[in-house]
């Protein structure tokens, strides 16, 4: 564990970036093999405002990551956080406890809050809106959310009092686990369902891309499912039953493109329908 905290300390950033692509990579390939849905959409063509939206959260996320280090040196220096209020530990649970505590903060909190505040879940529905789920679909963010994601992630490691190495491995964790969930791939339905109580699985993440409520306000998780189960946002459907996309913002044709995605938070809100 210490060999682990030590290498994402200093991660380099090709080394992220690797992640990234390489996880994009895995789960597009998996797609391929073991599919969830068999859709006839054009892959390629979709992913492409995807990507675009992949490439503004790195570029509005890189000039940032300096306030990430200097309060994860603060807190750590005047032993400021929870995980340092907290009695003596192995480094594993330690290690566990923290990164828990980052994703229910820079997450799960994020996520929930986003879909409550109504200015917000506009600038969110971009995510929301994608027809056809998959692990391109992860990092489908407005730049405006990542500004939002990334002040819920400050507070988390001001809060948690999380270390660098800690942080650099939950953002490594979490990148991963959102591709894995968003993924259109088919599991077989009992191991889904058993690691749905621990981790997101992708069938519990596919229910909150249904296109109405009350199922799009479910299952707020990205890694650990134990905060939904928690809070009582915990929802399952059977997949053959879910339509992605938002019931509000049906136009597939705005919703594919990137002038129509970067527009999108500006349109007057509108009030989603529950399913009858």
């Amino acid at each position: 564990m210490e060999q682990l905290i030590s290498y994402f300390e200093t991660i380099p950033s090709l080394h992220r970036s690797l992640i990234l692509v390489g996880g994009i990579t895995f789960f597009w390939i998996l797609e391929g093999m073991v599919p969830l849905f068999k859709v006839p959409y054009k892959k390629w063509r979709h992913s492409i405002p995807n990507f675009f939206l992949t490439l503004t959260t790195i570029i509005v996320n890189f000039p940032l990551a300096f306030l990430l280090l200097k309060s994860s040196d603060w807190a750590v220096e005047n032993q400021f956080g929870i995980i340092n209020w907290l009695p003596e530990m192995p480094l594993w649970l330690y290690v566990v406890l923290g990164v828990m505590l980052l994703d229910l903060i820079g997450a799960y909190a994020a996520h929930w809050v986003e879909h409550k505040v109504k200015p917000l879940w506009m600038v969110h529905l971009v995510h929301h809106s994608d027809h056809n789920v998959d692990t391109t679909t992860a990092n489908r963010h407005h730049p405006l959310e990542s500004l939002i994601r990334y002040a819920f992630t400050l507070a988390g490691v001001v809060i948690v009092g999380a270390p660098i190495g800690m942080i650099m491995l939950y953002q490594s964790l979490s990148v991963v686990f959102s591709q894995f969930n968003h993924a259109n791939i088919r599991l077989p339905k009992k191991v889904d369902n058993a690691i749905s109580w621990f981790i997101v699985s992708p069938d519990m993440h596919k229910v909150h891309h249904h296109y109405q409520l009350p199922y799009t306000d479910s299952n707020y998780g990205n890694i650990f499912s134990i905060w939904d189960r928690l809070f009582g946002t915990y929802m399952s459907m059977d997949p053959k039953d879910i339509v992605y996309g938002v019931d509000t913002f049906p136009d597939e044709k705005e919703n594919s493109s990137i002038k129509g995605l970067l527009k999108q938070p500006f349109h007057k809100y509108r009030r989603p329908t529950t399913e009858g």
